[in-house]
């Protein structure tokens, strides 16, 4: 899968990644013709294209139903935007950024949905939420890969619930499940890409995580905090920041760079990122990306340089450009960010962890009366 923004975008993704997909029987028919192995791919398996919502914000729903009555477990608000598969995308519960108005809704509609598809038990639905209307994305009758999560969150075995209320128990016998609680839960995914020589660790549509880790505290930007060490990040606290980003996103990054600034971060940034931060009042030093020669920034990274790294790409080109940075900063264990969203939220983690010290709790601690 790939997200493709332009006709030379789509070109690139026929030209190199389709070809790479070729079978070894149609190379051997057609060694020296591309067209032809493209074809032979495409006659069976057709290209399926679909819409992509741009800056729109995915939530998990996990409900209970028995037919006549539904119990919403959780609402999930995802931190990176739609686009970023599920399974790779960290989620706050309860959600941060939901209006009452819009909880409402979600849970009206997985009512009706789980009605309209007789579900007896638990179901999964995904939304994305885009200029106050809610899309649905997919329905998912049984449970999901959020359901550990959500009970830990909860306090509530709602698989156990789910299996003996499709063996007919009412979910009255064993009391409300819909709760409201004063902890904040993130869930972070955790990727294998150290294991892997040469993966790209740039997160799109395609699932790349083997794991996940929840973070909890009373607060989110702690809470974020706990979530990128449980998923063996380092949170740094001090030292130099890079950050280089698409012009969709520079208009997030000047509070995001004031944050750091104030918590005693020195900036560094490409040619366009440091120019508009300086427009913006913030000190940044520019650095050089890596086709502009050197001393640039993966130099930087490799010599102990930088302790943060913020990099959002646009377009395939942009991302292949980008790649040496990604993976210098992996190989050296520099906690790096490649979703704008993502990134706000590990700089509030940072300056969290900064402002306080963190206290270490058991998971039944959240629920002592």
């Amino acid at each position: 899968m790939a997200i493709v923004h332009s006709a030379n975008d789509f070109e690139r993704y026929v030209q190199d990644t389709l070809t790479g997909l070729v079978p070894p029987d149609i190379l051997q028919r057609y060694p020296n013709d591309k067209t032809g192995q493209i074809n032979s791919v495409l006659s069976d398996n057709p290209l399926l294209f679909d819409a992509y919502l741009s800056g729109a914000t995915e939530i998990d729903v996990d409900a209970l139903c028995d037919g006549k009555d539904v119990f919403v477990a959780g609402i999930m608000e995802h931190i990176e935007e739609a686009g970023i598969h599920s399974g790779d995308s960290a989620c706050s519960l309860p959600p941060q950024n939901l209006t009452p108005e819009v909880m409402a809704e979600l849970k009206r509609q997985t009512a009706e949905l789980a009605f309209a598809l007789k579900v007896g038990g638990l179901m999964n639905v995904q939304y994305a939420l885009k200029d106050g209307v809610i899309y649905l994305l997919e329905v998912n009758p049984r449970a999901s890969r959020t359901v550990p999560f959500v009970a830990k969150v909860i306090g509530e075995p709602i698989a156990k619930i789910a299996s003996r209320i499709m063996a007919g128990e009412s979910p009255a016998s064993f009391g409300p499940v819909e709760k409201t609680f004063k902890h904040v839960a993130v869930k972070e995914a955790v990727f294998p890409f150290n294991r892997f020589p040469g993966v790209d660790t740039v997160l799109g549509p395609e699932m790349k995580s083997t794991g996940e880790v929840i973070g909890l505290d009373t607060n989110f930007a702690m809470a974020f905090a706990k979530s990128q060490m449980g998923a063996g990040s380092k949170v740094p606290t001090s030292g130099t920041a890079f950050i280089s980003v698409r012009d969709a996103d520079k208009a997030y990054i000047v509070d995001m760079a004031r944050h750091l600034a104030e918590a005693g971060f020195t900036i560094l940034a490409t040619s366009g990122t440091q120019r508009y931060l300086v427009e913006n009042g913030i000190a940044a030093t520019k650095i050089n990306k890596v086709l502009e020669g050197r001393p640039h920034i993966v130099d930087s990274m490799k010599n102990g340089g930088v302790q943060l790294v913020i990099n959002t790409t646009d377009g395939m080109k942009s991302i292949s450009d980008s790649r040496d940075i990604r993976r210098t900063a992996l190989l050296a264990k520099i906690p790096y960010y490649t979703t704008i969203d993502g990134a706000l939220a590990a700089v509030e983690g940072i300056v969290a962890l900064k402002q306080g010290s963190m206290q270490v709790r058991s998971l039944q601690s959240y629920f002592a009366a």
